[in-house]
Protein backbone atom coordinates (compact mmCIF):
# COMPACT_ATOMS: atom_id res chain seq x y z
CA UNK A 1 0.00 0.00 0.00
CA UNK A 2 1.15 2.87 -0.94
CA UNK A 3 2.95 5.49 1.22
CA UNK A 4 1.17 8.63 -0.14
CA UNK A 5 -2.16 7.81 -0.23
CA UNK A 6 -4.43 9.76 1.37
CA UNK A 7 -6.18 7.75 4.51
CA UNK A 8 -10.07 8.73 4.55
CA UNK A 9 -12.08 7.65 7.84
CA UNK A 10 -16.22 7.57 7.30
CA UNK A 11 -18.00 7.94 10.61
CA UNK A 12 -21.92 6.46 9.10
CA UNK A 13 -22.82 3.46 7.55
CA UNK A 14 -26.20 5.39 6.06
CA UNK A 15 -26.64 5.89 2.24
CA UNK A 16 -24.76 9.20 2.12
CA UNK A 17 -21.72 8.11 4.23
CA UNK A 18 -21.29 4.64 1.47
CA UNK A 19 -21.66 6.57 -1.03
CA UNK A 20 -18.61 8.88 -0.36
CA UNK A 21 -16.65 6.67 1.38
CA UNK A 22 -16.71 4.58 -2.16
CA UNK A 23 -16.30 7.80 -4.49
CA UNK A 24 -13.11 8.55 -2.19
CA UNK A 25 -11.93 4.92 -2.58
CA UNK A 26 -12.62 4.86 -6.26
CA UNK A 27 -10.12 8.13 -6.13
CA UNK A 28 -7.21 5.90 -4.75
CA UNK A 29 -7.56 6.57 -1.06
CA UNK A 30 -7.26 4.34 1.74
CA UNK A 31 -10.54 4.23 3.13
CA UNK A 32 -12.00 3.19 6.40
CA UNK A 33 -15.89 2.99 7.23
CA UNK A 34 -17.32 2.93 11.12
CA UNK A 35 -20.90 1.01 11.87
CA UNK A 36 -22.00 0.18 14.94
CA UNK A 37 -23.66 -2.92 13.37
CA UNK A 38 -21.36 -5.43 13.13
CA UNK A 39 -23.68 -7.70 10.94
CA UNK A 40 -23.43 -4.75 8.64
CA UNK A 41 -19.75 -4.62 8.67
CA UNK A 42 -19.48 -8.16 7.82
CA UNK A 43 -21.47 -7.37 4.60
CA UNK A 44 -19.74 -4.83 3.31
CA UNK A 45 -16.53 -6.34 3.77
CA UNK A 46 -17.72 -9.73 2.63
CA UNK A 47 -19.78 -7.96 -0.14
CA UNK A 48 -19.32 -4.73 -0.98
CA UNK A 49 -23.04 -4.27 -0.59
CA UNK A 50 -25.01 -1.95 1.90
CA UNK A 51 -28.12 -3.92 2.07
CA UNK A 52 -30.23 -1.54 4.76
CA UNK A 53 -29.51 1.83 2.66
CA UNK A 54 -28.08 0.82 -0.84
CA UNK A 55 -28.86 -3.10 -1.40
CA UNK A 56 -28.13 -2.55 -5.51
CA UNK A 57 -24.63 -0.20 -5.15
CA UNK A 58 -21.18 -2.42 -5.39
CA UNK A 59 -19.29 -0.44 -3.19
CA UNK A 60 -15.42 -0.30 -3.86
CA UNK A 61 -13.27 -3.74 -2.53
CA UNK A 62 -10.89 -1.23 -1.01
CA UNK A 63 -13.23 0.17 1.54
CA UNK A 64 -12.87 -1.69 4.78
CA UNK A 65 -15.67 -1.30 7.20
CA UNK A 66 -15.37 -1.98 10.84
CA UNK A 67 -17.15 -1.68 14.58
CA UNK A 68 -13.64 -0.48 16.23
CA UNK A 69 -13.46 3.14 16.15
CA UNK A 70 -10.13 3.51 17.17
CA UNK A 71 -9.03 1.39 14.19
CA UNK A 72 -10.72 3.52 11.53
CA UNK A 73 -10.14 6.86 12.82
CA UNK A 74 -6.16 5.99 13.18
CA UNK A 75 -3.52 7.86 10.83
CA UNK A 76 -6.67 9.14 8.75
CA UNK A 77 -6.10 12.69 7.43
CA UNK A 78 -9.56 13.43 6.12
CA UNK A 79 -12.87 12.46 8.47
CA UNK A 80 -16.13 12.38 7.31
CA UNK A 81 -18.90 12.41 9.84
CA UNK A 82 -21.94 11.32 8.36
CA UNK A 83 -24.23 10.59 11.71
CA UNK A 84 -27.90 11.82 11.86
CA UNK A 85 -27.80 15.20 13.96
CA UNK A 86 -29.95 13.75 17.06
CA UNK A 87 -26.56 11.18 17.22
CA UNK A 88 -23.69 13.54 16.08
CA UNK A 89 -22.15 15.03 19.06
CA UNK A 90 -22.37 11.52 20.79
CA UNK A 91 -20.31 9.88 18.01
CA UNK A 92 -18.10 12.50 17.99
CA UNK A 93 -17.26 13.04 21.67
CA UNK A 94 -16.94 8.45 21.13
CA UNK A 95 -14.87 9.58 18.91
CA UNK A 96 -12.81 12.59 20.49
CA UNK A 97 -9.89 10.31 22.12
CA UNK A 98 -8.76 8.97 18.39
CA UNK A 99 -8.83 12.30 17.14
CA UNK A 100 -5.33 14.37 16.06
CA UNK A 101 -5.59 18.21 15.81
CA UNK A 102 -3.92 18.07 12.44
CA UNK A 103 -7.00 15.98 10.83
CA UNK A 104 -9.66 17.72 8.56
CA UNK A 105 -13.13 17.17 10.01
CA UNK A 106 -16.12 17.24 7.56
CA UNK A 107 -19.67 17.29 8.73
CA UNK A 108 -22.25 16.02 5.75
CA UNK A 109 -25.64 16.17 8.09
CA UNK A 110 -27.93 18.11 7.36
CA UNK A 111 -29.51 19.19 10.54
CA UNK A 112 -29.56 21.35 13.90
CA UNK A 113 -28.72 19.84 17.49
CA UNK A 114 -32.25 20.68 19.72
CA UNK A 115 -29.26 21.70 22.67
CA UNK A 116 -28.55 25.20 21.77
CA UNK A 117 -29.28 25.26 18.72
CA UNK A 118 -26.53 24.14 17.15
CA UNK A 119 -25.23 23.66 13.40
CA UNK A 120 -23.25 20.41 13.37
CA UNK A 121 -19.88 22.34 12.58
CA UNK A 122 -20.37 24.10 15.73
CA UNK A 123 -20.35 20.60 17.56
CA UNK A 124 -17.26 20.05 16.23
CA UNK A 125 -15.02 22.86 16.88
CA UNK A 126 -16.74 22.88 20.86
CA UNK A 127 -15.38 19.56 20.91
CA UNK A 128 -12.50 19.54 19.62
CA UNK A 129 -11.34 22.62 18.99
CA UNK A 130 -9.82 21.69 15.84
CA UNK A 131 -8.95 24.11 13.10
CA UNK A 132 -9.65 21.88 9.96
CA UNK A 133 -13.30 21.71 9.91
CA UNK A 134 -15.92 21.77 7.00
CA UNK A 135 -19.40 21.46 5.74
CA UNK A 136 -20.35 19.11 2.96
CA UNK A 137 -24.06 20.07 1.48
CA UNK A 138 -25.57 20.52 -1.64
CA UNK A 139 -28.19 18.88 -3.77
CA UNK A 140 -27.14 15.01 -2.98
CA UNK A 141 -29.87 12.30 -3.25
CA UNK A 142 -27.57 9.04 -2.34
CA UNK A 143 -28.98 6.57 -4.56
CA UNK A 144 -28.36 8.95 -7.33
CA UNK A 145 -24.64 9.49 -6.55
CA UNK A 146 -24.30 5.73 -6.46
CA UNK A 147 -25.65 5.15 -10.13
CA UNK A 148 -22.94 7.75 -10.66
CA UNK A 149 -25.31 10.23 -11.59
CA UNK A 150 -23.95 13.59 -12.51
CA UNK A 151 -23.95 15.67 -9.30
CA UNK A 152 -22.79 18.68 -7.43
CA UNK A 153 -21.95 19.50 -3.87
CA UNK A 154 -20.21 22.61 -2.07
CA UNK A 155 -17.91 22.14 0.68
CA UNK A 156 -17.85 24.98 2.80
CA UNK A 157 -14.76 25.79 5.43
CA UNK A 158 -12.58 29.18 6.49
CA UNK A 159 -9.74 26.80 5.55
CA UNK A 160 -8.29 26.85 2.29
CA UNK A 161 -7.23 23.36 3.20
CA UNK A 162 -9.78 21.73 4.05
CA UNK A 163 -11.87 23.03 0.96
CA UNK A 164 -8.68 21.97 -0.62
CA UNK A 165 -8.24 18.07 0.25
CA UNK A 166 -11.95 17.72 0.44
CA UNK A 167 -12.19 18.91 -3.36
CA UNK A 168 -9.33 15.78 -3.86
CA UNK A 169 -10.71 13.46 -2.01
CA UNK A 170 -13.94 13.27 -3.71
CA UNK A 171 -14.21 15.17 -7.38
CA UNK A 172 -14.52 12.75 -10.12
CA UNK A 173 -16.34 12.87 -13.01
CA UNK A 174 -19.98 12.56 -11.71
CA UNK A 175 -19.43 14.26 -8.41
CA UNK A 176 -18.37 17.56 -8.52
CA UNK A 177 -16.90 19.46 -5.61
CA UNK A 178 -17.11 23.68 -5.43
CA UNK A 179 -16.05 25.82 -2.88
CA UNK A 180 -17.21 28.10 -0.43
CA UNK A 181 -16.45 29.90 2.75
CA UNK A 182 -19.56 30.54 4.05
CA UNK A 183 -19.63 27.51 6.36
CA UNK A 184 -22.98 28.63 8.36
CA UNK A 185 -24.60 29.61 5.47
CA UNK A 186 -24.03 26.17 3.48
CA UNK A 187 -24.84 24.61 6.39
CA UNK A 188 -28.13 26.18 6.96
CA UNK A 189 -29.02 25.71 3.93
CA UNK A 190 -28.96 21.90 3.91
CA UNK A 191 -30.57 21.91 7.76
CA UNK A 192 -33.39 24.28 6.29
CA UNK A 193 -34.76 23.11 3.31
CA UNK A 194 -35.68 20.00 4.74
CA UNK A 195 -38.29 21.47 6.33
CA UNK A 196 -39.72 22.84 3.17
CA UNK A 197 -39.36 19.07 1.03
CA UNK A 198 -41.82 18.34 3.69
CA UNK A 199 -44.66 20.82 2.26
CA UNK A 200 -43.58 20.09 -1.04
CA UNK A 201 -44.63 16.61 -0.31
CA UNK A 202 -47.73 17.61 1.28
CA UNK A 203 -48.89 19.79 -2.12
CA UNK A 204 -48.02 17.06 -4.24
CA UNK A 205 -50.28 14.54 -2.52
CA UNK A 206 -52.99 17.34 -2.06
CA UNK A 207 -53.00 17.36 -5.99
CA UNK A 208 -52.00 20.89 -6.09
CA UNK A 209 -49.99 21.74 -9.68
CA UNK A 210 -46.46 23.51 -10.93
CA UNK A 211 -47.12 26.96 -9.90
CA UNK A 212 -47.50 26.05 -6.29
CA UNK A 213 -44.67 24.30 -6.46
CA UNK A 214 -43.08 27.39 -8.33
CA UNK A 215 -44.50 29.56 -5.55
CA UNK A 216 -43.47 27.38 -2.54
CA UNK A 217 -39.75 26.84 -3.42
CA UNK A 218 -39.46 30.38 -3.93
CA UNK A 219 -41.21 31.13 -1.16
CA UNK A 220 -39.03 28.59 0.86
CA UNK A 221 -36.08 30.46 -0.37
CA UNK A 222 -37.28 33.41 0.67
CA UNK A 223 -37.64 32.26 4.73
CA UNK A 224 -34.44 30.18 4.14
CA UNK A 225 -32.42 33.19 3.41
CA UNK A 226 -34.03 35.50 6.07
CA UNK A 227 -33.74 32.96 8.79
CA UNK A 228 -29.85 32.74 7.76
CA UNK A 229 -29.18 36.14 7.44
CA UNK A 230 -30.19 36.47 11.03
CA UNK A 231 -28.57 33.76 11.97
CA UNK A 232 -24.87 35.40 10.57
CA UNK A 233 -25.06 33.89 6.91
CA UNK A 234 -24.36 35.22 3.60
CA UNK A 235 -28.03 35.68 1.59
CA UNK A 236 -25.72 34.90 -2.04
CA UNK A 237 -24.94 31.59 -0.57
CA UNK A 238 -28.54 30.41 -0.69
CA UNK A 239 -28.29 31.67 -4.64
CA UNK A 240 -25.72 28.07 -5.16
CA UNK A 241 -25.91 24.73 -4.60
CA UNK A 242 -26.13 24.22 -0.80
CA UNK A 243 -29.53 26.85 -1.33
CA UNK A 244 -31.52 26.87 -4.26
CA UNK A 245 -29.92 23.68 -6.03
CA UNK A 246 -30.86 21.69 -2.50
CA UNK A 247 -34.40 23.00 -1.97
CA UNK A 248 -35.05 21.98 -5.94
CA UNK A 249 -34.28 18.75 -5.41
CA UNK A 250 -35.60 18.18 -2.38
CA UNK A 251 -38.83 19.81 -3.33
CA UNK A 252 -39.14 18.13 -6.57
CA UNK A 253 -38.15 13.88 -5.73
CA UNK A 254 -39.75 10.93 -4.36
CA UNK A 255 -36.20 10.07 -3.30
CA UNK A 256 -35.94 12.70 -0.82
CA UNK A 257 -36.95 11.13 2.72
CA UNK A 258 -38.57 14.39 3.80
CA UNK A 259 -40.56 14.96 0.57
CA UNK A 260 -41.94 11.11 1.12
CA UNK A 261 -42.86 12.32 4.48
CA UNK A 262 -45.11 15.48 3.71
CA UNK A 263 -46.75 13.51 0.94
CA UNK A 264 -47.81 10.72 3.54
CA UNK A 265 -48.83 13.74 5.82
CA UNK A 266 -50.94 15.43 2.59
CA UNK A 267 -52.87 11.80 2.59
CA UNK A 268 -54.02 12.08 5.39
CA UNK A 269 -51.91 10.06 7.81
CA UNK A 270 -50.65 11.50 10.55
CA UNK A 271 -46.84 12.42 11.88
CA UNK A 272 -46.09 8.71 13.42
CA UNK A 273 -47.77 6.92 10.44
CA UNK A 274 -45.78 8.84 8.33
CA UNK A 275 -42.68 8.37 10.05
CA UNK A 276 -42.76 4.88 10.26
CA UNK A 277 -43.97 4.13 7.07
CA UNK A 278 -40.68 5.86 5.99
CA UNK A 279 -38.33 3.80 8.17
CA UNK A 280 -35.35 6.15 8.08
CA UNK A 281 -34.30 9.28 9.87
CA UNK A 282 -36.17 11.97 8.16
CA UNK A 283 -33.80 16.03 9.48
CA UNK A 284 -36.72 17.98 8.43
CA UNK A 285 -39.59 16.87 10.98
CA UNK A 286 -37.48 18.31 14.03
CA UNK A 287 -36.12 20.79 12.07
CA UNK A 288 -39.41 22.49 11.43
CA UNK A 289 -40.07 22.58 15.40
CA UNK A 290 -36.45 24.13 16.25
CA UNK A 291 -36.14 26.68 13.25
CA UNK A 292 -40.00 27.66 14.54
CA UNK A 293 -39.47 28.27 17.92
CA UNK A 294 -35.50 30.18 16.87
CA UNK A 295 -37.92 32.17 14.62
CA UNK A 296 -40.09 33.29 17.09
CA UNK A 297 -37.48 33.94 19.82
CA UNK A 298 -35.42 35.86 17.19
CA UNK A 299 -38.56 37.86 15.54
CA UNK A 300 -37.84 36.49 11.92
CA UNK A 301 -40.98 35.99 10.01
CA UNK A 302 -41.35 32.53 8.88
CA UNK A 303 -45.32 31.77 7.86
CA UNK A 304 -44.24 28.44 5.98
CA UNK A 305 -42.29 27.30 8.81
CA UNK A 306 -45.23 28.34 11.16
CA UNK A 307 -47.68 26.57 8.93
CA UNK A 308 -45.67 23.37 9.10
CA UNK A 309 -45.71 23.51 12.58
CA UNK A 310 -49.71 23.48 13.02
CA UNK A 311 -49.59 20.58 10.56
CA UNK A 312 -47.48 18.47 12.07
CA UNK A 313 -47.88 18.85 15.26
CA UNK A 314 -51.23 20.45 16.27
CA UNK A 315 -53.51 18.38 14.18
CA UNK A 316 -54.38 21.33 11.40
CA UNK A 317 -55.49 19.80 8.16
CA UNK A 318 -52.67 20.51 5.63
CA UNK A 319 -55.56 21.80 2.77
CA UNK A 320 -56.62 24.34 5.69
CA UNK A 321 -53.26 25.37 6.04
CA UNK A 322 -52.42 26.34 2.44
CA UNK A 323 -55.38 28.67 2.43
CA UNK A 324 -54.59 30.31 5.60
CA UNK A 325 -51.17 31.09 4.15
CA UNK A 326 -52.53 32.59 0.97
CA UNK A 327 -54.74 34.30 2.93
CA UNK A 328 -51.80 36.51 5.07
CA UNK A 329 -50.58 39.35 4.12
CA UNK A 330 -49.50 39.87 0.66
CA UNK A 331 -45.35 41.73 0.69
CA UNK A 332 -42.46 42.19 -0.93
CA UNK A 333 -40.34 39.30 -3.51
CA UNK A 334 -37.06 39.76 -2.89
CA UNK A 335 -36.44 41.53 0.41
CA UNK A 336 -32.62 42.44 -0.40
CA UNK A 337 -34.40 44.41 -3.13
CA UNK A 338 -37.76 46.01 -1.34
CA UNK A 339 -37.68 45.32 2.42
CA UNK A 340 -41.05 43.76 3.69
CA UNK A 341 -41.43 46.73 5.91
CA UNK A 342 -41.29 49.15 2.72
CA UNK A 343 -44.44 47.79 1.39
CA UNK A 344 -46.25 47.89 4.84
CA UNK A 345 -45.57 51.50 5.21
CA UNK A 346 -46.86 52.07 1.28
CA UNK A 347 -49.91 49.87 2.35
CA UNK A 348 -50.40 52.17 5.28
CA UNK A 349 -50.32 55.33 2.96
CA UNK A 350 -52.98 53.48 0.87
CA UNK A 351 -54.99 52.59 3.52
CA UNK A 352 -55.13 55.98 5.11
CA UNK A 353 -55.43 57.68 1.64
CA UNK A 354 -58.73 55.48 1.27
CA UNK A 355 -59.89 56.02 4.33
Amino acid sequence: MSEDRLRVAVLGGGSFGTALASIAADNGAEVRQWLRDAALVAEINRDHRNSRYLPDFAINPSVVASDDMREVLEEAELVLIAIPSKAFQGVVRQARPWLKADQILVSTTKGIQEDGFKLMSQILEEETGFPHIGVLSGPNLASEIADKQLTATVIASDDALTRARVQTALGCDYFRVYASNDRYGVELGGALKNIYAIAAGMAAALGMGENTRSMLMTRALAEMSRFAVDQGANPMTFLGLAGVGDLIVTCSSNLSRNYRVGYALGQGKNLNEAVDALGQVAEGVDTVRLVREKAREDGVYMPLAEGLHQVLFNGVPARQMAKMLMQGEQSSDVEFILSREDVKQARRLEEKGNG
